[in-house]
């Protein structure tokens, strides 16, 4: 039960540090600015459903990835590792990536938005793909992988909850409370990036050393 409900913790803390809702929050805010409090929060929960779906078959399907393109899932752990290095170090230093749209784009094409920019690439980027391959990978039976599915719906419902209270968000915490949020993320992403990292080297060091003893 332990390991269980550690695991359910390592998958909360590692998708919400990863989407990152006090990074996105700034953002839907900048997209949704000419629609009104209704519009803003259907283009959320849209954005939110595609997010979720994307992400869950990116979990399920993983593996079939692996297969067809020959991938190990080593392999693939140092990629992850390095991708999140990089996320943790623009994060640290709270640079934002800020995606402007005109008024008439965002009136004209609301309905997209919610797909791109918003679900993809803001919410569900590579970072929390590649974090919902690698964990569904490490989780080891059935009630893990109903932890995994049930921790990227409650990262994705506290994401909504922020963003429905974005705009009072933003006037509380300010810009300099934002980064310094960003900032502590970014912290706990280049961790999270390291395990990650060693978790994808030791096995193929172990590898080779025992091959060069075979040999």
């Amino acid at each position: 039960m332990q390991d269980l409900l550690s695991f359910g913790f390592l998958c909360f803390t590692s998708f919400f540090t990863l989407i990152n809702p006090l990074g996105v929050m700034p953002i839907f805010m900048t997209l949704t600015a000419g629609l009104s409090p209704q519009q803003r929060m259907k283009t959320a929960r849209k954005a939110l459903l595609v997010s979720l779906v994307v992400i869950i078959a990116f979990a399920l399907g993983g593996q079939l990835l692996f297969s067809f393109f020959h991938i190990s899932v080593n392999s693939f752990r140092i990629v992850g590792g390095l991708i999140f290095l990089l996320m943790g170090m623009d994060m640290l230093q709270a640079r934002l990536s800020r995606i402007k749209v005109g008024d008439d784009d965002v009136k004209t094409y609301v309905e997209d938005i919610s797909v791109t920019p918003l679900a993809i690439p803001m919410i569900c980027g590579p970072g929390a793909l590649t974090n919902a391959i690698v964990l569904m990978d490490d989780a080891v039976n059935f009630n893990f992988e109903v932890m995994l599915i049930a921790s990227i719906f409650a990262v994705l419902l506290v994401t909504y909850i922020i963003l429905y209270f974005a705009a009072g968000l933003i006037k509380l915490l300010g810009d300099t409370g934002i980064k310094v949020m960003m900032r502590l993320m970014g912290l706990i992403v280049m961790v999270i990036a390291i395990e990650f990292i060693v978790a994808g080297v030791k096995p193929i060091v172990i590898d080779i050393a025992s091959a060069i003893q075979q040999g």
